[in-house]
């Protein structure tokens, strides 16, 4: 247990110094929103299933009125939470490239291509100005991350986003280059996920919080259920202003108002329900840009070759089989092989298009050699 003295013509050999803990320079991933990712992206892809099949069912428009409210803007929350360190540095710069400039032009040509194939929409042809279906996530992403600084310096940044957002819903001559509006009317979700701090989540996952969400979550269908027939799913798209959708241009920023504090309330409902704790499926919230992008390819070939033509599927039962074949899709998509086969897409290096940052070079001379990058966690 004690060392013992050293005998007479011995010295004593130097005591090593502890064991370390394992590295900590490299960031230990959060389970609590792995969990939360693949959760909400588990959604996003059920309510894309639903859109087939709704018009049968009052009860499935609830739902994917209700699963729309707040599935996405939980995930551009996060997303803006783990975009709080962004700032002009080169190296962020590239990967903001990398990681998001570059799967959008991949993944928007391949789109566009699939959709001429296979497709049955007018529109032909690639263009990288007018996001098709899913790329709209990442169009905004590169510019809501670019104007990150700013949102970082502003006295006032959640009023201000959201006063552009209320702008926005009244401004139908807005371009649809890289679908601006949507990407303004989603804004104020990205800019409070740049507020939040670890401990406003800690607040959210308590037991009290657990057991309020029960009564919310089920007023909230029961509301849900009874205005679906007298309701415009257009604002939970947020693409177009209030005038586009036949509403009194004071509807935009009334509605504005109430979907934001709906989708924080829902958010935060669904938050207090995600484990903390490692789970089966925690892995698969580091691959759901892989999920959101590809289940979409899946998604609109089974709608072009009228897979959803079959009488049975609208019925209760076939409503939960497609529920089930798009969660077992997505769930798939999100995994460790198929991360790797698209990792050239998702996460291209690309070294060879990217000047060496001089400060970095200085700082790696200093250190004796490249030092390693510490891993981000992902936003998608």
């Amino acid at each position: 247990m004690f060392d013992a003295a050293p005998s007479h013509g011995q010295t004593r050999a130097p005591m090593r110094p502890p064991a370390q803990p394992p590295e900590r320079s490299a960031r230990k991933r959060d389970s609590f929103f792995d969990n939360a990712k693949y959760l909400a992206i588990v959604l996003v892809a059920m309510g894309h299933s639903w859109e087939a099949l709704y018009s049968d069912s009052r009860i499935l428009r609830a739902l994917y009125i209700f699963v729309y409210t707040f599935h996405m803007p939980a995930f551009i929350i996060i997303s803006g939470y783990f975009s709080r360190s962004f700032d002009i540095r080169p190296d962020r710069l590239k990967r903001l490239i990398t990681g998001v400039a570059v799967p959008y032009v991949v993944f928007e040509t391949v789109y566009s291509l699939f959709r001429d194939h296979f497709g049955q929409d007018s529109e032909t042809g690639i263009t990288l100005l007018d996001p098709y279906f899913l790329c709209w996530f990442l169009a905004a992403l590169f510019v809501w991350r670019l104007t990150t600084p700013l949102w970082k310096v502003v006295r006032q940044p959640l009023p201000l986003a959201l006063g552009i957002a209320m702008l926005a819903t009244v401004s139908p001559a807005i371009s649809n280059d890289l679908d601006f509006q949507r990407l303004l009317q989603f804004l104020p979700c990205f800019v409070l996920g740049l507020c939040l701090k670890p401990e406003h989540f800690q607040r959210v996952r308590t037991r009290a919080m657990r057991i309020a969400s029960v009564p919310v979550v089920a007023g909230a269908l029961a509301f849900a259920w009874l205005v679906v027939p007298h309701l415009n799913f257009g604002w939970f798209y947020r693409r177009d202003a209030a005038q586009e959708m036949g509403a009194p241009w004071w509807y935009g920023p009334l509605m504005t108002l109430a979907l934001f504090a709906c989708s924080v309330v829902l958010t935060a409902c669904f938050l207090a329900w995600v484990p903390g704790r490692r789970m089966w499926f925690t892995s698969l919230g580091t691959g759901t840009i892989c999920g959101y992008l590809l289940h979409g390819f899946v998604l609109k070939y089974t709608r072009w070759q009228g897979w959803y033509d079959a009488h049975w599927l609208h019925t209760p039962l076939g409503a939960i089989l497609v529920t089930s074949f798009a969660v077992t899709v997505v769930t798939v998509l999100c995994t460790a092989p198929v991360r790797r086969v698209f990792r050239f897409v998702m996460e291209p290096k690309m070294e060879w298009a990217f000047k060496k940052d001089p400060a970095q070079q200085a700082r790696e001379r200093q250190h004796g050699g490249p030092k390693q990058p510490v891993p981000e966690k992902a936003g998608v």
